[in-house]
């Protein structure tokens, strides 16, 4: 599954492909920024102003932030959307912590979310079984202790690009 980035408005598509999409893929623990010159350009800017179009900004921006690895910058972000979206970025970044309890506890929040179908389709695709529904607390555990961090890896990047299209689409 790829993005198709000029649906979502220059801004977003000149920093995801100065962040190195889509080839790059976000690690399972998170490390240091990847792109801190897009870390740069996003602190200048409003959430509307870079998803103009977007059902869910804050959402959308937590992501990118995800995306390039500034962890703090979307961690803030996340934090202070009270919804299922928020709360799903906010367990992806404990789950890069890696802190799997809290993780767990952000999921819990999430509930059932519209993309774990879709997710669930994409993991099978990708060689994670998941036994036909999304179950993110057996994913934490995956990503913690596979010994294929590459599916892991890969199964990651389509939960990202699935979440970012739902936050980053058009109203």
């Amino acid at each position: 599954m790829e993005l198709d980035l000029t649906i979502y408005g220059p801004v977003a598509h000149d920093m995801l492909i100065a962040a190195g999409y889509p080839q790059r893929r976000m690690p399972l623990v998170i490390g240091d920024c990847s792109a801190p010159d897009v870390r740069a350009q996003l602190k200048n800017k409003k959430a509307s102003a870079i998803f103009p179009m977007a059902s869910h900004p804050e959402a959308a921006l937590s992501g990118l932030y995800l995306y390039i690895g500034c962890f703090e910058e979307a961690h803030l972000i996340a934090q202070d959307i009270k919804d299922a979206d928020g709360s799903y970025w906010h367990a992806i970044l404990h789950r890069q912590e890696p802190d799997a309890f809290n993780a767990g506890y952000w999921f819990n929040r999430v509930g059932r979310h519209p993309l774990f179908s879709a997710l669930a389709d994409e993991a099978e695709a990708l060689g994670y079984g998941s036994g036909g529904e999304w179950d993110p607390i057996a994913f934490i555990r995956y990503a913690e202790h596979s010994g294929n961090r590459n599916i892991a890896t890969e199964v990651q990047h389509a939960e990202w690009q699935l979440l970012w299209r739902h936050c980053a689409k058009s109203k």
